[in-house]
């Protein structure tokens, strides 16, 4: 059961982050952090489809983590979690489009081998 959730976690996880980045993405920078055209932004940014799922996905994700801590300890539940940053590294790449250097997949390279470790 511990691996259904944490599998819930990670894929929620991971989608609301790479959501998060295309609705950030084509709503542009913010530069402007008077609070009237935060106001704005922020108007704008919740009617963002992309911003909405990722917020969404990230709720299923908190929900999940909590679970998680029911069913095992935290000392194995963190760790374990961060799986994320190795799907989210390849998602970028994939699907943002993103550079990843050779530093970055030598370091999600070591999350993995630590996830392992840990999970062991």
């Amino acid at each position: 059961m511990k691996w259904v959730v944490l599998a819930v976690m990670t894929a929620a996880t991971t989608t609301g982050e790479v959501l998060q980045a295309m609705g950030m993405r084509r709503h542009g920078e913010i530069r402007d952090f008077r609070p009237s055209a935060l106001g704005r932004a922020l108007a704008v940014v919740v009617r963002n489809r992309f911003v909405i799922g990722g917020f969404t996905a990230m709720g299923v994700s908190f929900f999940a983590f909590l679970k998680l801590l029911t069913l095992t300890d935290l000392s194995f539940a963190v760790p374990v979690s961060a799986v994320t940053y190795v799907a989210e590294t390849i998602l970028a790449r994939y699907v943002l489009n993103e550079h990843v250097n050779g530093l970055r997949w030598a370091g999600a390279l070591l999350v993995i081998c630590g996830v392992v470790l840990v999970s062991l």
